[in-house]
């Protein structure tokens, strides 16, 4: 629904030489454990950094913070690599710390109150009936409501796969879904 309405810089092609299988994934990742050299760890972040990258740009407000973001990843990735249990795929475990990463950055940018009032959409439309563009208004939403958003509508999460990576019940994906997309109508309005 939501990705046949945006623009072109939110939606980002990977070329198919970069995507690759579990088992392909295991290898790449077994190389650098073992070697711990350039060679392989490139590897890795040439298959998984454009993604991610993207994801980081819909969820920080400057290409800088995204930067950090990403860098930031790699490094607890390329430490937490070791004890990574392959109960999930590497590029859901990646999303989830690169979500940790942005959602650390945001509480150091501002605190954001978890519990929002009903009418919290009015308190942040644009003055002067100024109209938004959708990818305005997905930045303004609540962090946990523009996550949810962004792993379900445009990377093709499942709710499952939502609950793993930001550590919530998929009921509460469902949830937070249905409640971004209401604000996002609201919004665009």
């Amino acid at each position: 629904m939501w990705h046949t309405t945006l623009s072109p810089s939110l939606v980002t092609h990977i070329p198919e030489a970069l995507i690759i299988n579990q088992q392909d994934e295991r290898r790449l990742v077994e190389d650098y454990l073992r070697r711990r050299d350039e060679r392989s760890f490139k590897d890795l972040y040439r298959r998984h950094t454009p993604r991610l990258y993207a994801l980081a740009m819909r969820l920080c407000n400057s290409s800088a913070d995204a930067n950090d973001a990403v860098q930031d990843m790699w490094i607890r990735a390329c430490t937490g690599l070791e004890r990574f249990a392959w109960k999930s795929s590497l590029k859901t475990w990646l999303t989830g710390i690169l979500i940790n990463c942005v959602r650390e950055q945001n509480r150091k940018i501002r605190a954001r109150e978890e519990q929002l009032p009903d009418d919290w959409t009015e308190s942040i439309a644009t003055p002067n009936g100024a109209q938004l563009n959708l990818e305005q208004a997905i930045a303004r939403l609540p962090a946990g409501y523009r996550d949810v958003l962004l792993l379900h509508d445009l990377e093709g999460y499942t709710h499952d796969e939502i609950g793993a990576v930001l550590d919530i019940n998929a009921g509460t994906s469902k949830s937070q879904l249905h409640y971004a997309r209401k604000a996002i109508r609201k919004l665009m309005e």
